[in-house]
């Protein structure tokens, strides 16, 4: 029977988020709008960047939407749907693979994955219900650890390559595997980049691509301040921003926050000689800094702290009580604090102090702590 249980628990998964979809999120995925409106637009050759769209305007490269061209030709509720199943697949291979690439795993796979899932379950909801696009970004960089774990530097540069085209934040990625696995990897990023790029000028022409990528540039830094003081916005900018209000001193005092989180990320990855295999840590802390170095990081794109909390999961017992204290109140802090239990007064000013950044803060530091004691 026991050997049963492995299959039986996807398909219960499966049936409730079916019935979780076809109740709720079939009426909201808010974003996944976002998407389809590009993917029709980019199939017609049209403009894919407009100041009338709002806040739901296109921040993403050309290339992403003519990846996601075909949903432009489904009807709204087919497209809708499949794309509510492809992320519902994205979410089980995401926690898989954070638990399968974790290296010398202490504890057993079903109970990582149950404990993590539970934890991150707001945030893997919220990607849901948007109809967001950070699963599949989680999903290619943790493929990206697997591939390194079995000597597939190229095939690692690749998958990052693609990232970036999901979300541009995966570009800090590149220097960390020139670094750590030497040209290879990074010639790989560089040529998916430069295919990714030129790409769209298929449907536009070279000049109406460039044309293209210049709008792509313009949106994302005209819609950047206006966001950062938005209570989900959880980057250092935003903390910032939040704490002493938007300006140059905010700007500056995120910049160097921003510097030093890099450095650190830099400390912790000259000590990966300490350990047999390293990369897995060395990436789950770049993951988990993502949100808190794009100025665009929602509550939500914490996700991709998945592989930061499996590891701190499985070393668990290995931690000093005066770790796991910390550790505790900010995973509570992170990934515990409901809008729908906490109410919109409560929580609104939870998230204007900025708490879930510094609770994310703490996760980082707790990772540089497992390095320092060459756990993994």
């Amino acid at each position: 029977m026991r050997r049963f249980i492995p299959f039986f628990v996807p398909l219960l998964l499966a049936v409730a988020a079916l019935v979780i979809y076809q109740n709720k999120l079939r009426h909201q995925m808010v974003d996944f709008g976002v998407y389809r409106m590009a993917a029709e637009r980019i199939v017609h050759g049209e403009q894919l960047y407009r100041e009338s769209d709002g806040h739901y305007q296109f921040k993403y490269l050309p290339a992403f939407a003519l990846a996601i061209a075909p949903i432009g030709a489904m009807d709204v509720e087919t497209a809708k749907a499949t794309w509510f199943a492809v992320s519902f697949g994205l979410l089980l291979l995401f926690v898989r693979w954070s638990v399968r690439g974790v290296p010398a795993r202490r504890r057993s796979e079903p109970a990582l994955m149950a404990i993590v899932t539970l934890l991150m379950l707001k945030f893997f909801g919220h990607e849901l219900t948007l109809g967001q696009t950070n699963l599949l970004l989680g999903v290619l960089l943790v493929a990206a650890i697997l591939a390194l774990q079995i000597d597939q530097p190229v095939a690692a540069g690749v998958l990052v390559g693609l990232a970036v085209f999901v979300k541009p934040y995966a570009i800090i990625f590149a220097p960390w595997l020139w670094a750590s696995h030497g040209r290879r990897p990074a010639v790989a990023v560089a040529t998916v980049l430069l295919i990714g790029l030129i790409a769209p000028a298929v449907l536009y022409g070279w000049i109406g691509n460039m044309q293209l990528l210049a709008s792509w540039y313009r949106t994302v830094t005209a819609t950047t301040a206006p966001n950062l003081t938005n209570p989900d916005n959880i980057s250092l900018a935003g903390l910032w921003a939040k704490w002493i209000g938007p300006g140059v001193v905010a700007a500056s005092l995120a910049a160097v926050s921003a510097a030093a989180a890099v450095a650190f990320a830099a400390a912790v990855w000259l000590r990966r000689k300490q350990v047999d295999e390293p990369d897995y840590l060395d990436a789950a802390l770049l993951m988990l800094l993502i949100p808190l170095l794009s100025p665009q990081g929602w509550d939500y794109v914490l996700l991709l702290a998945t592989p930061a909390v499996v590891c701190l999961l499985d070393r668990w017992s290995e931690l000093e009580r005066s770790w796991q204290i910390p550790i505790s109140v900010a995973l509570a802090t992170m990934c515990l604090t409901i809008f729908d239990v906490m109410g919109r007064t409560l929580y609104g000013r939870f998230m204007q102090l900025s708490l879930v950044t510094l609770a994310a803060l703490t996760i980082a530091a707790a990772l540089g702590h497992v390095r320092r004691r060459a756990l993994a």
